[in-house]
């Protein structure tokens, strides 16, 4: 069973070229799996999975990335974490800017940082 999902997304804000949401990354989450056993906490591979997964939902640019600009892995994201995300675009670069904060505390950024989407 994949377990790679999110719980309860929540819009919070959208235009054509930002949104932000609001989501759980349940504990039960595969993405858990074997990182840290004693400290269980989501890998920068599967929080760039939720980045560049709401990228193409929102708004619909390839999946696969071209380059990576910068990337900050500043706090870890725990088992059950509300997580809210912020994800700019930028049309003319074809690039989307990023930061995941906790939901319930504002001031503590999970990540941030910016990449460039792919040709199709």
């Amino acid at each position: 069973m994949n377990f790679h999902s999110v719980e309860n997304e929540i819009l919070l804000s959208r235009t054509d070229t930002s949104v932000e949401l609001e989501f759980l990354v349940p504990a039960e989450s595969d993405l858990f799996d074997g990182h840290f056993p004693e400290f269980r906490l989501l890998p920068a591979v599967g929080q760039f999975d939720f980045i560049s997964r709401f990228a193409v939902k929102y708004f619909a640019i390839p999946r696969n990335i071209s380059s990576v600009k910068r990337m900050k892995f500043s706090s870890p994201i725990l088992p059950g974490s509300k997580v809210n995300m912020k994800l700019d675009y930028c049309r003319e670069k074809n690039s989307v800017s990023f930061c995941m904060r906790d939901a319930l505390q504002c001031d503590r950024v999970f990540s941030s940082g910016s990449f460039i989407a792919g040709e199709e």
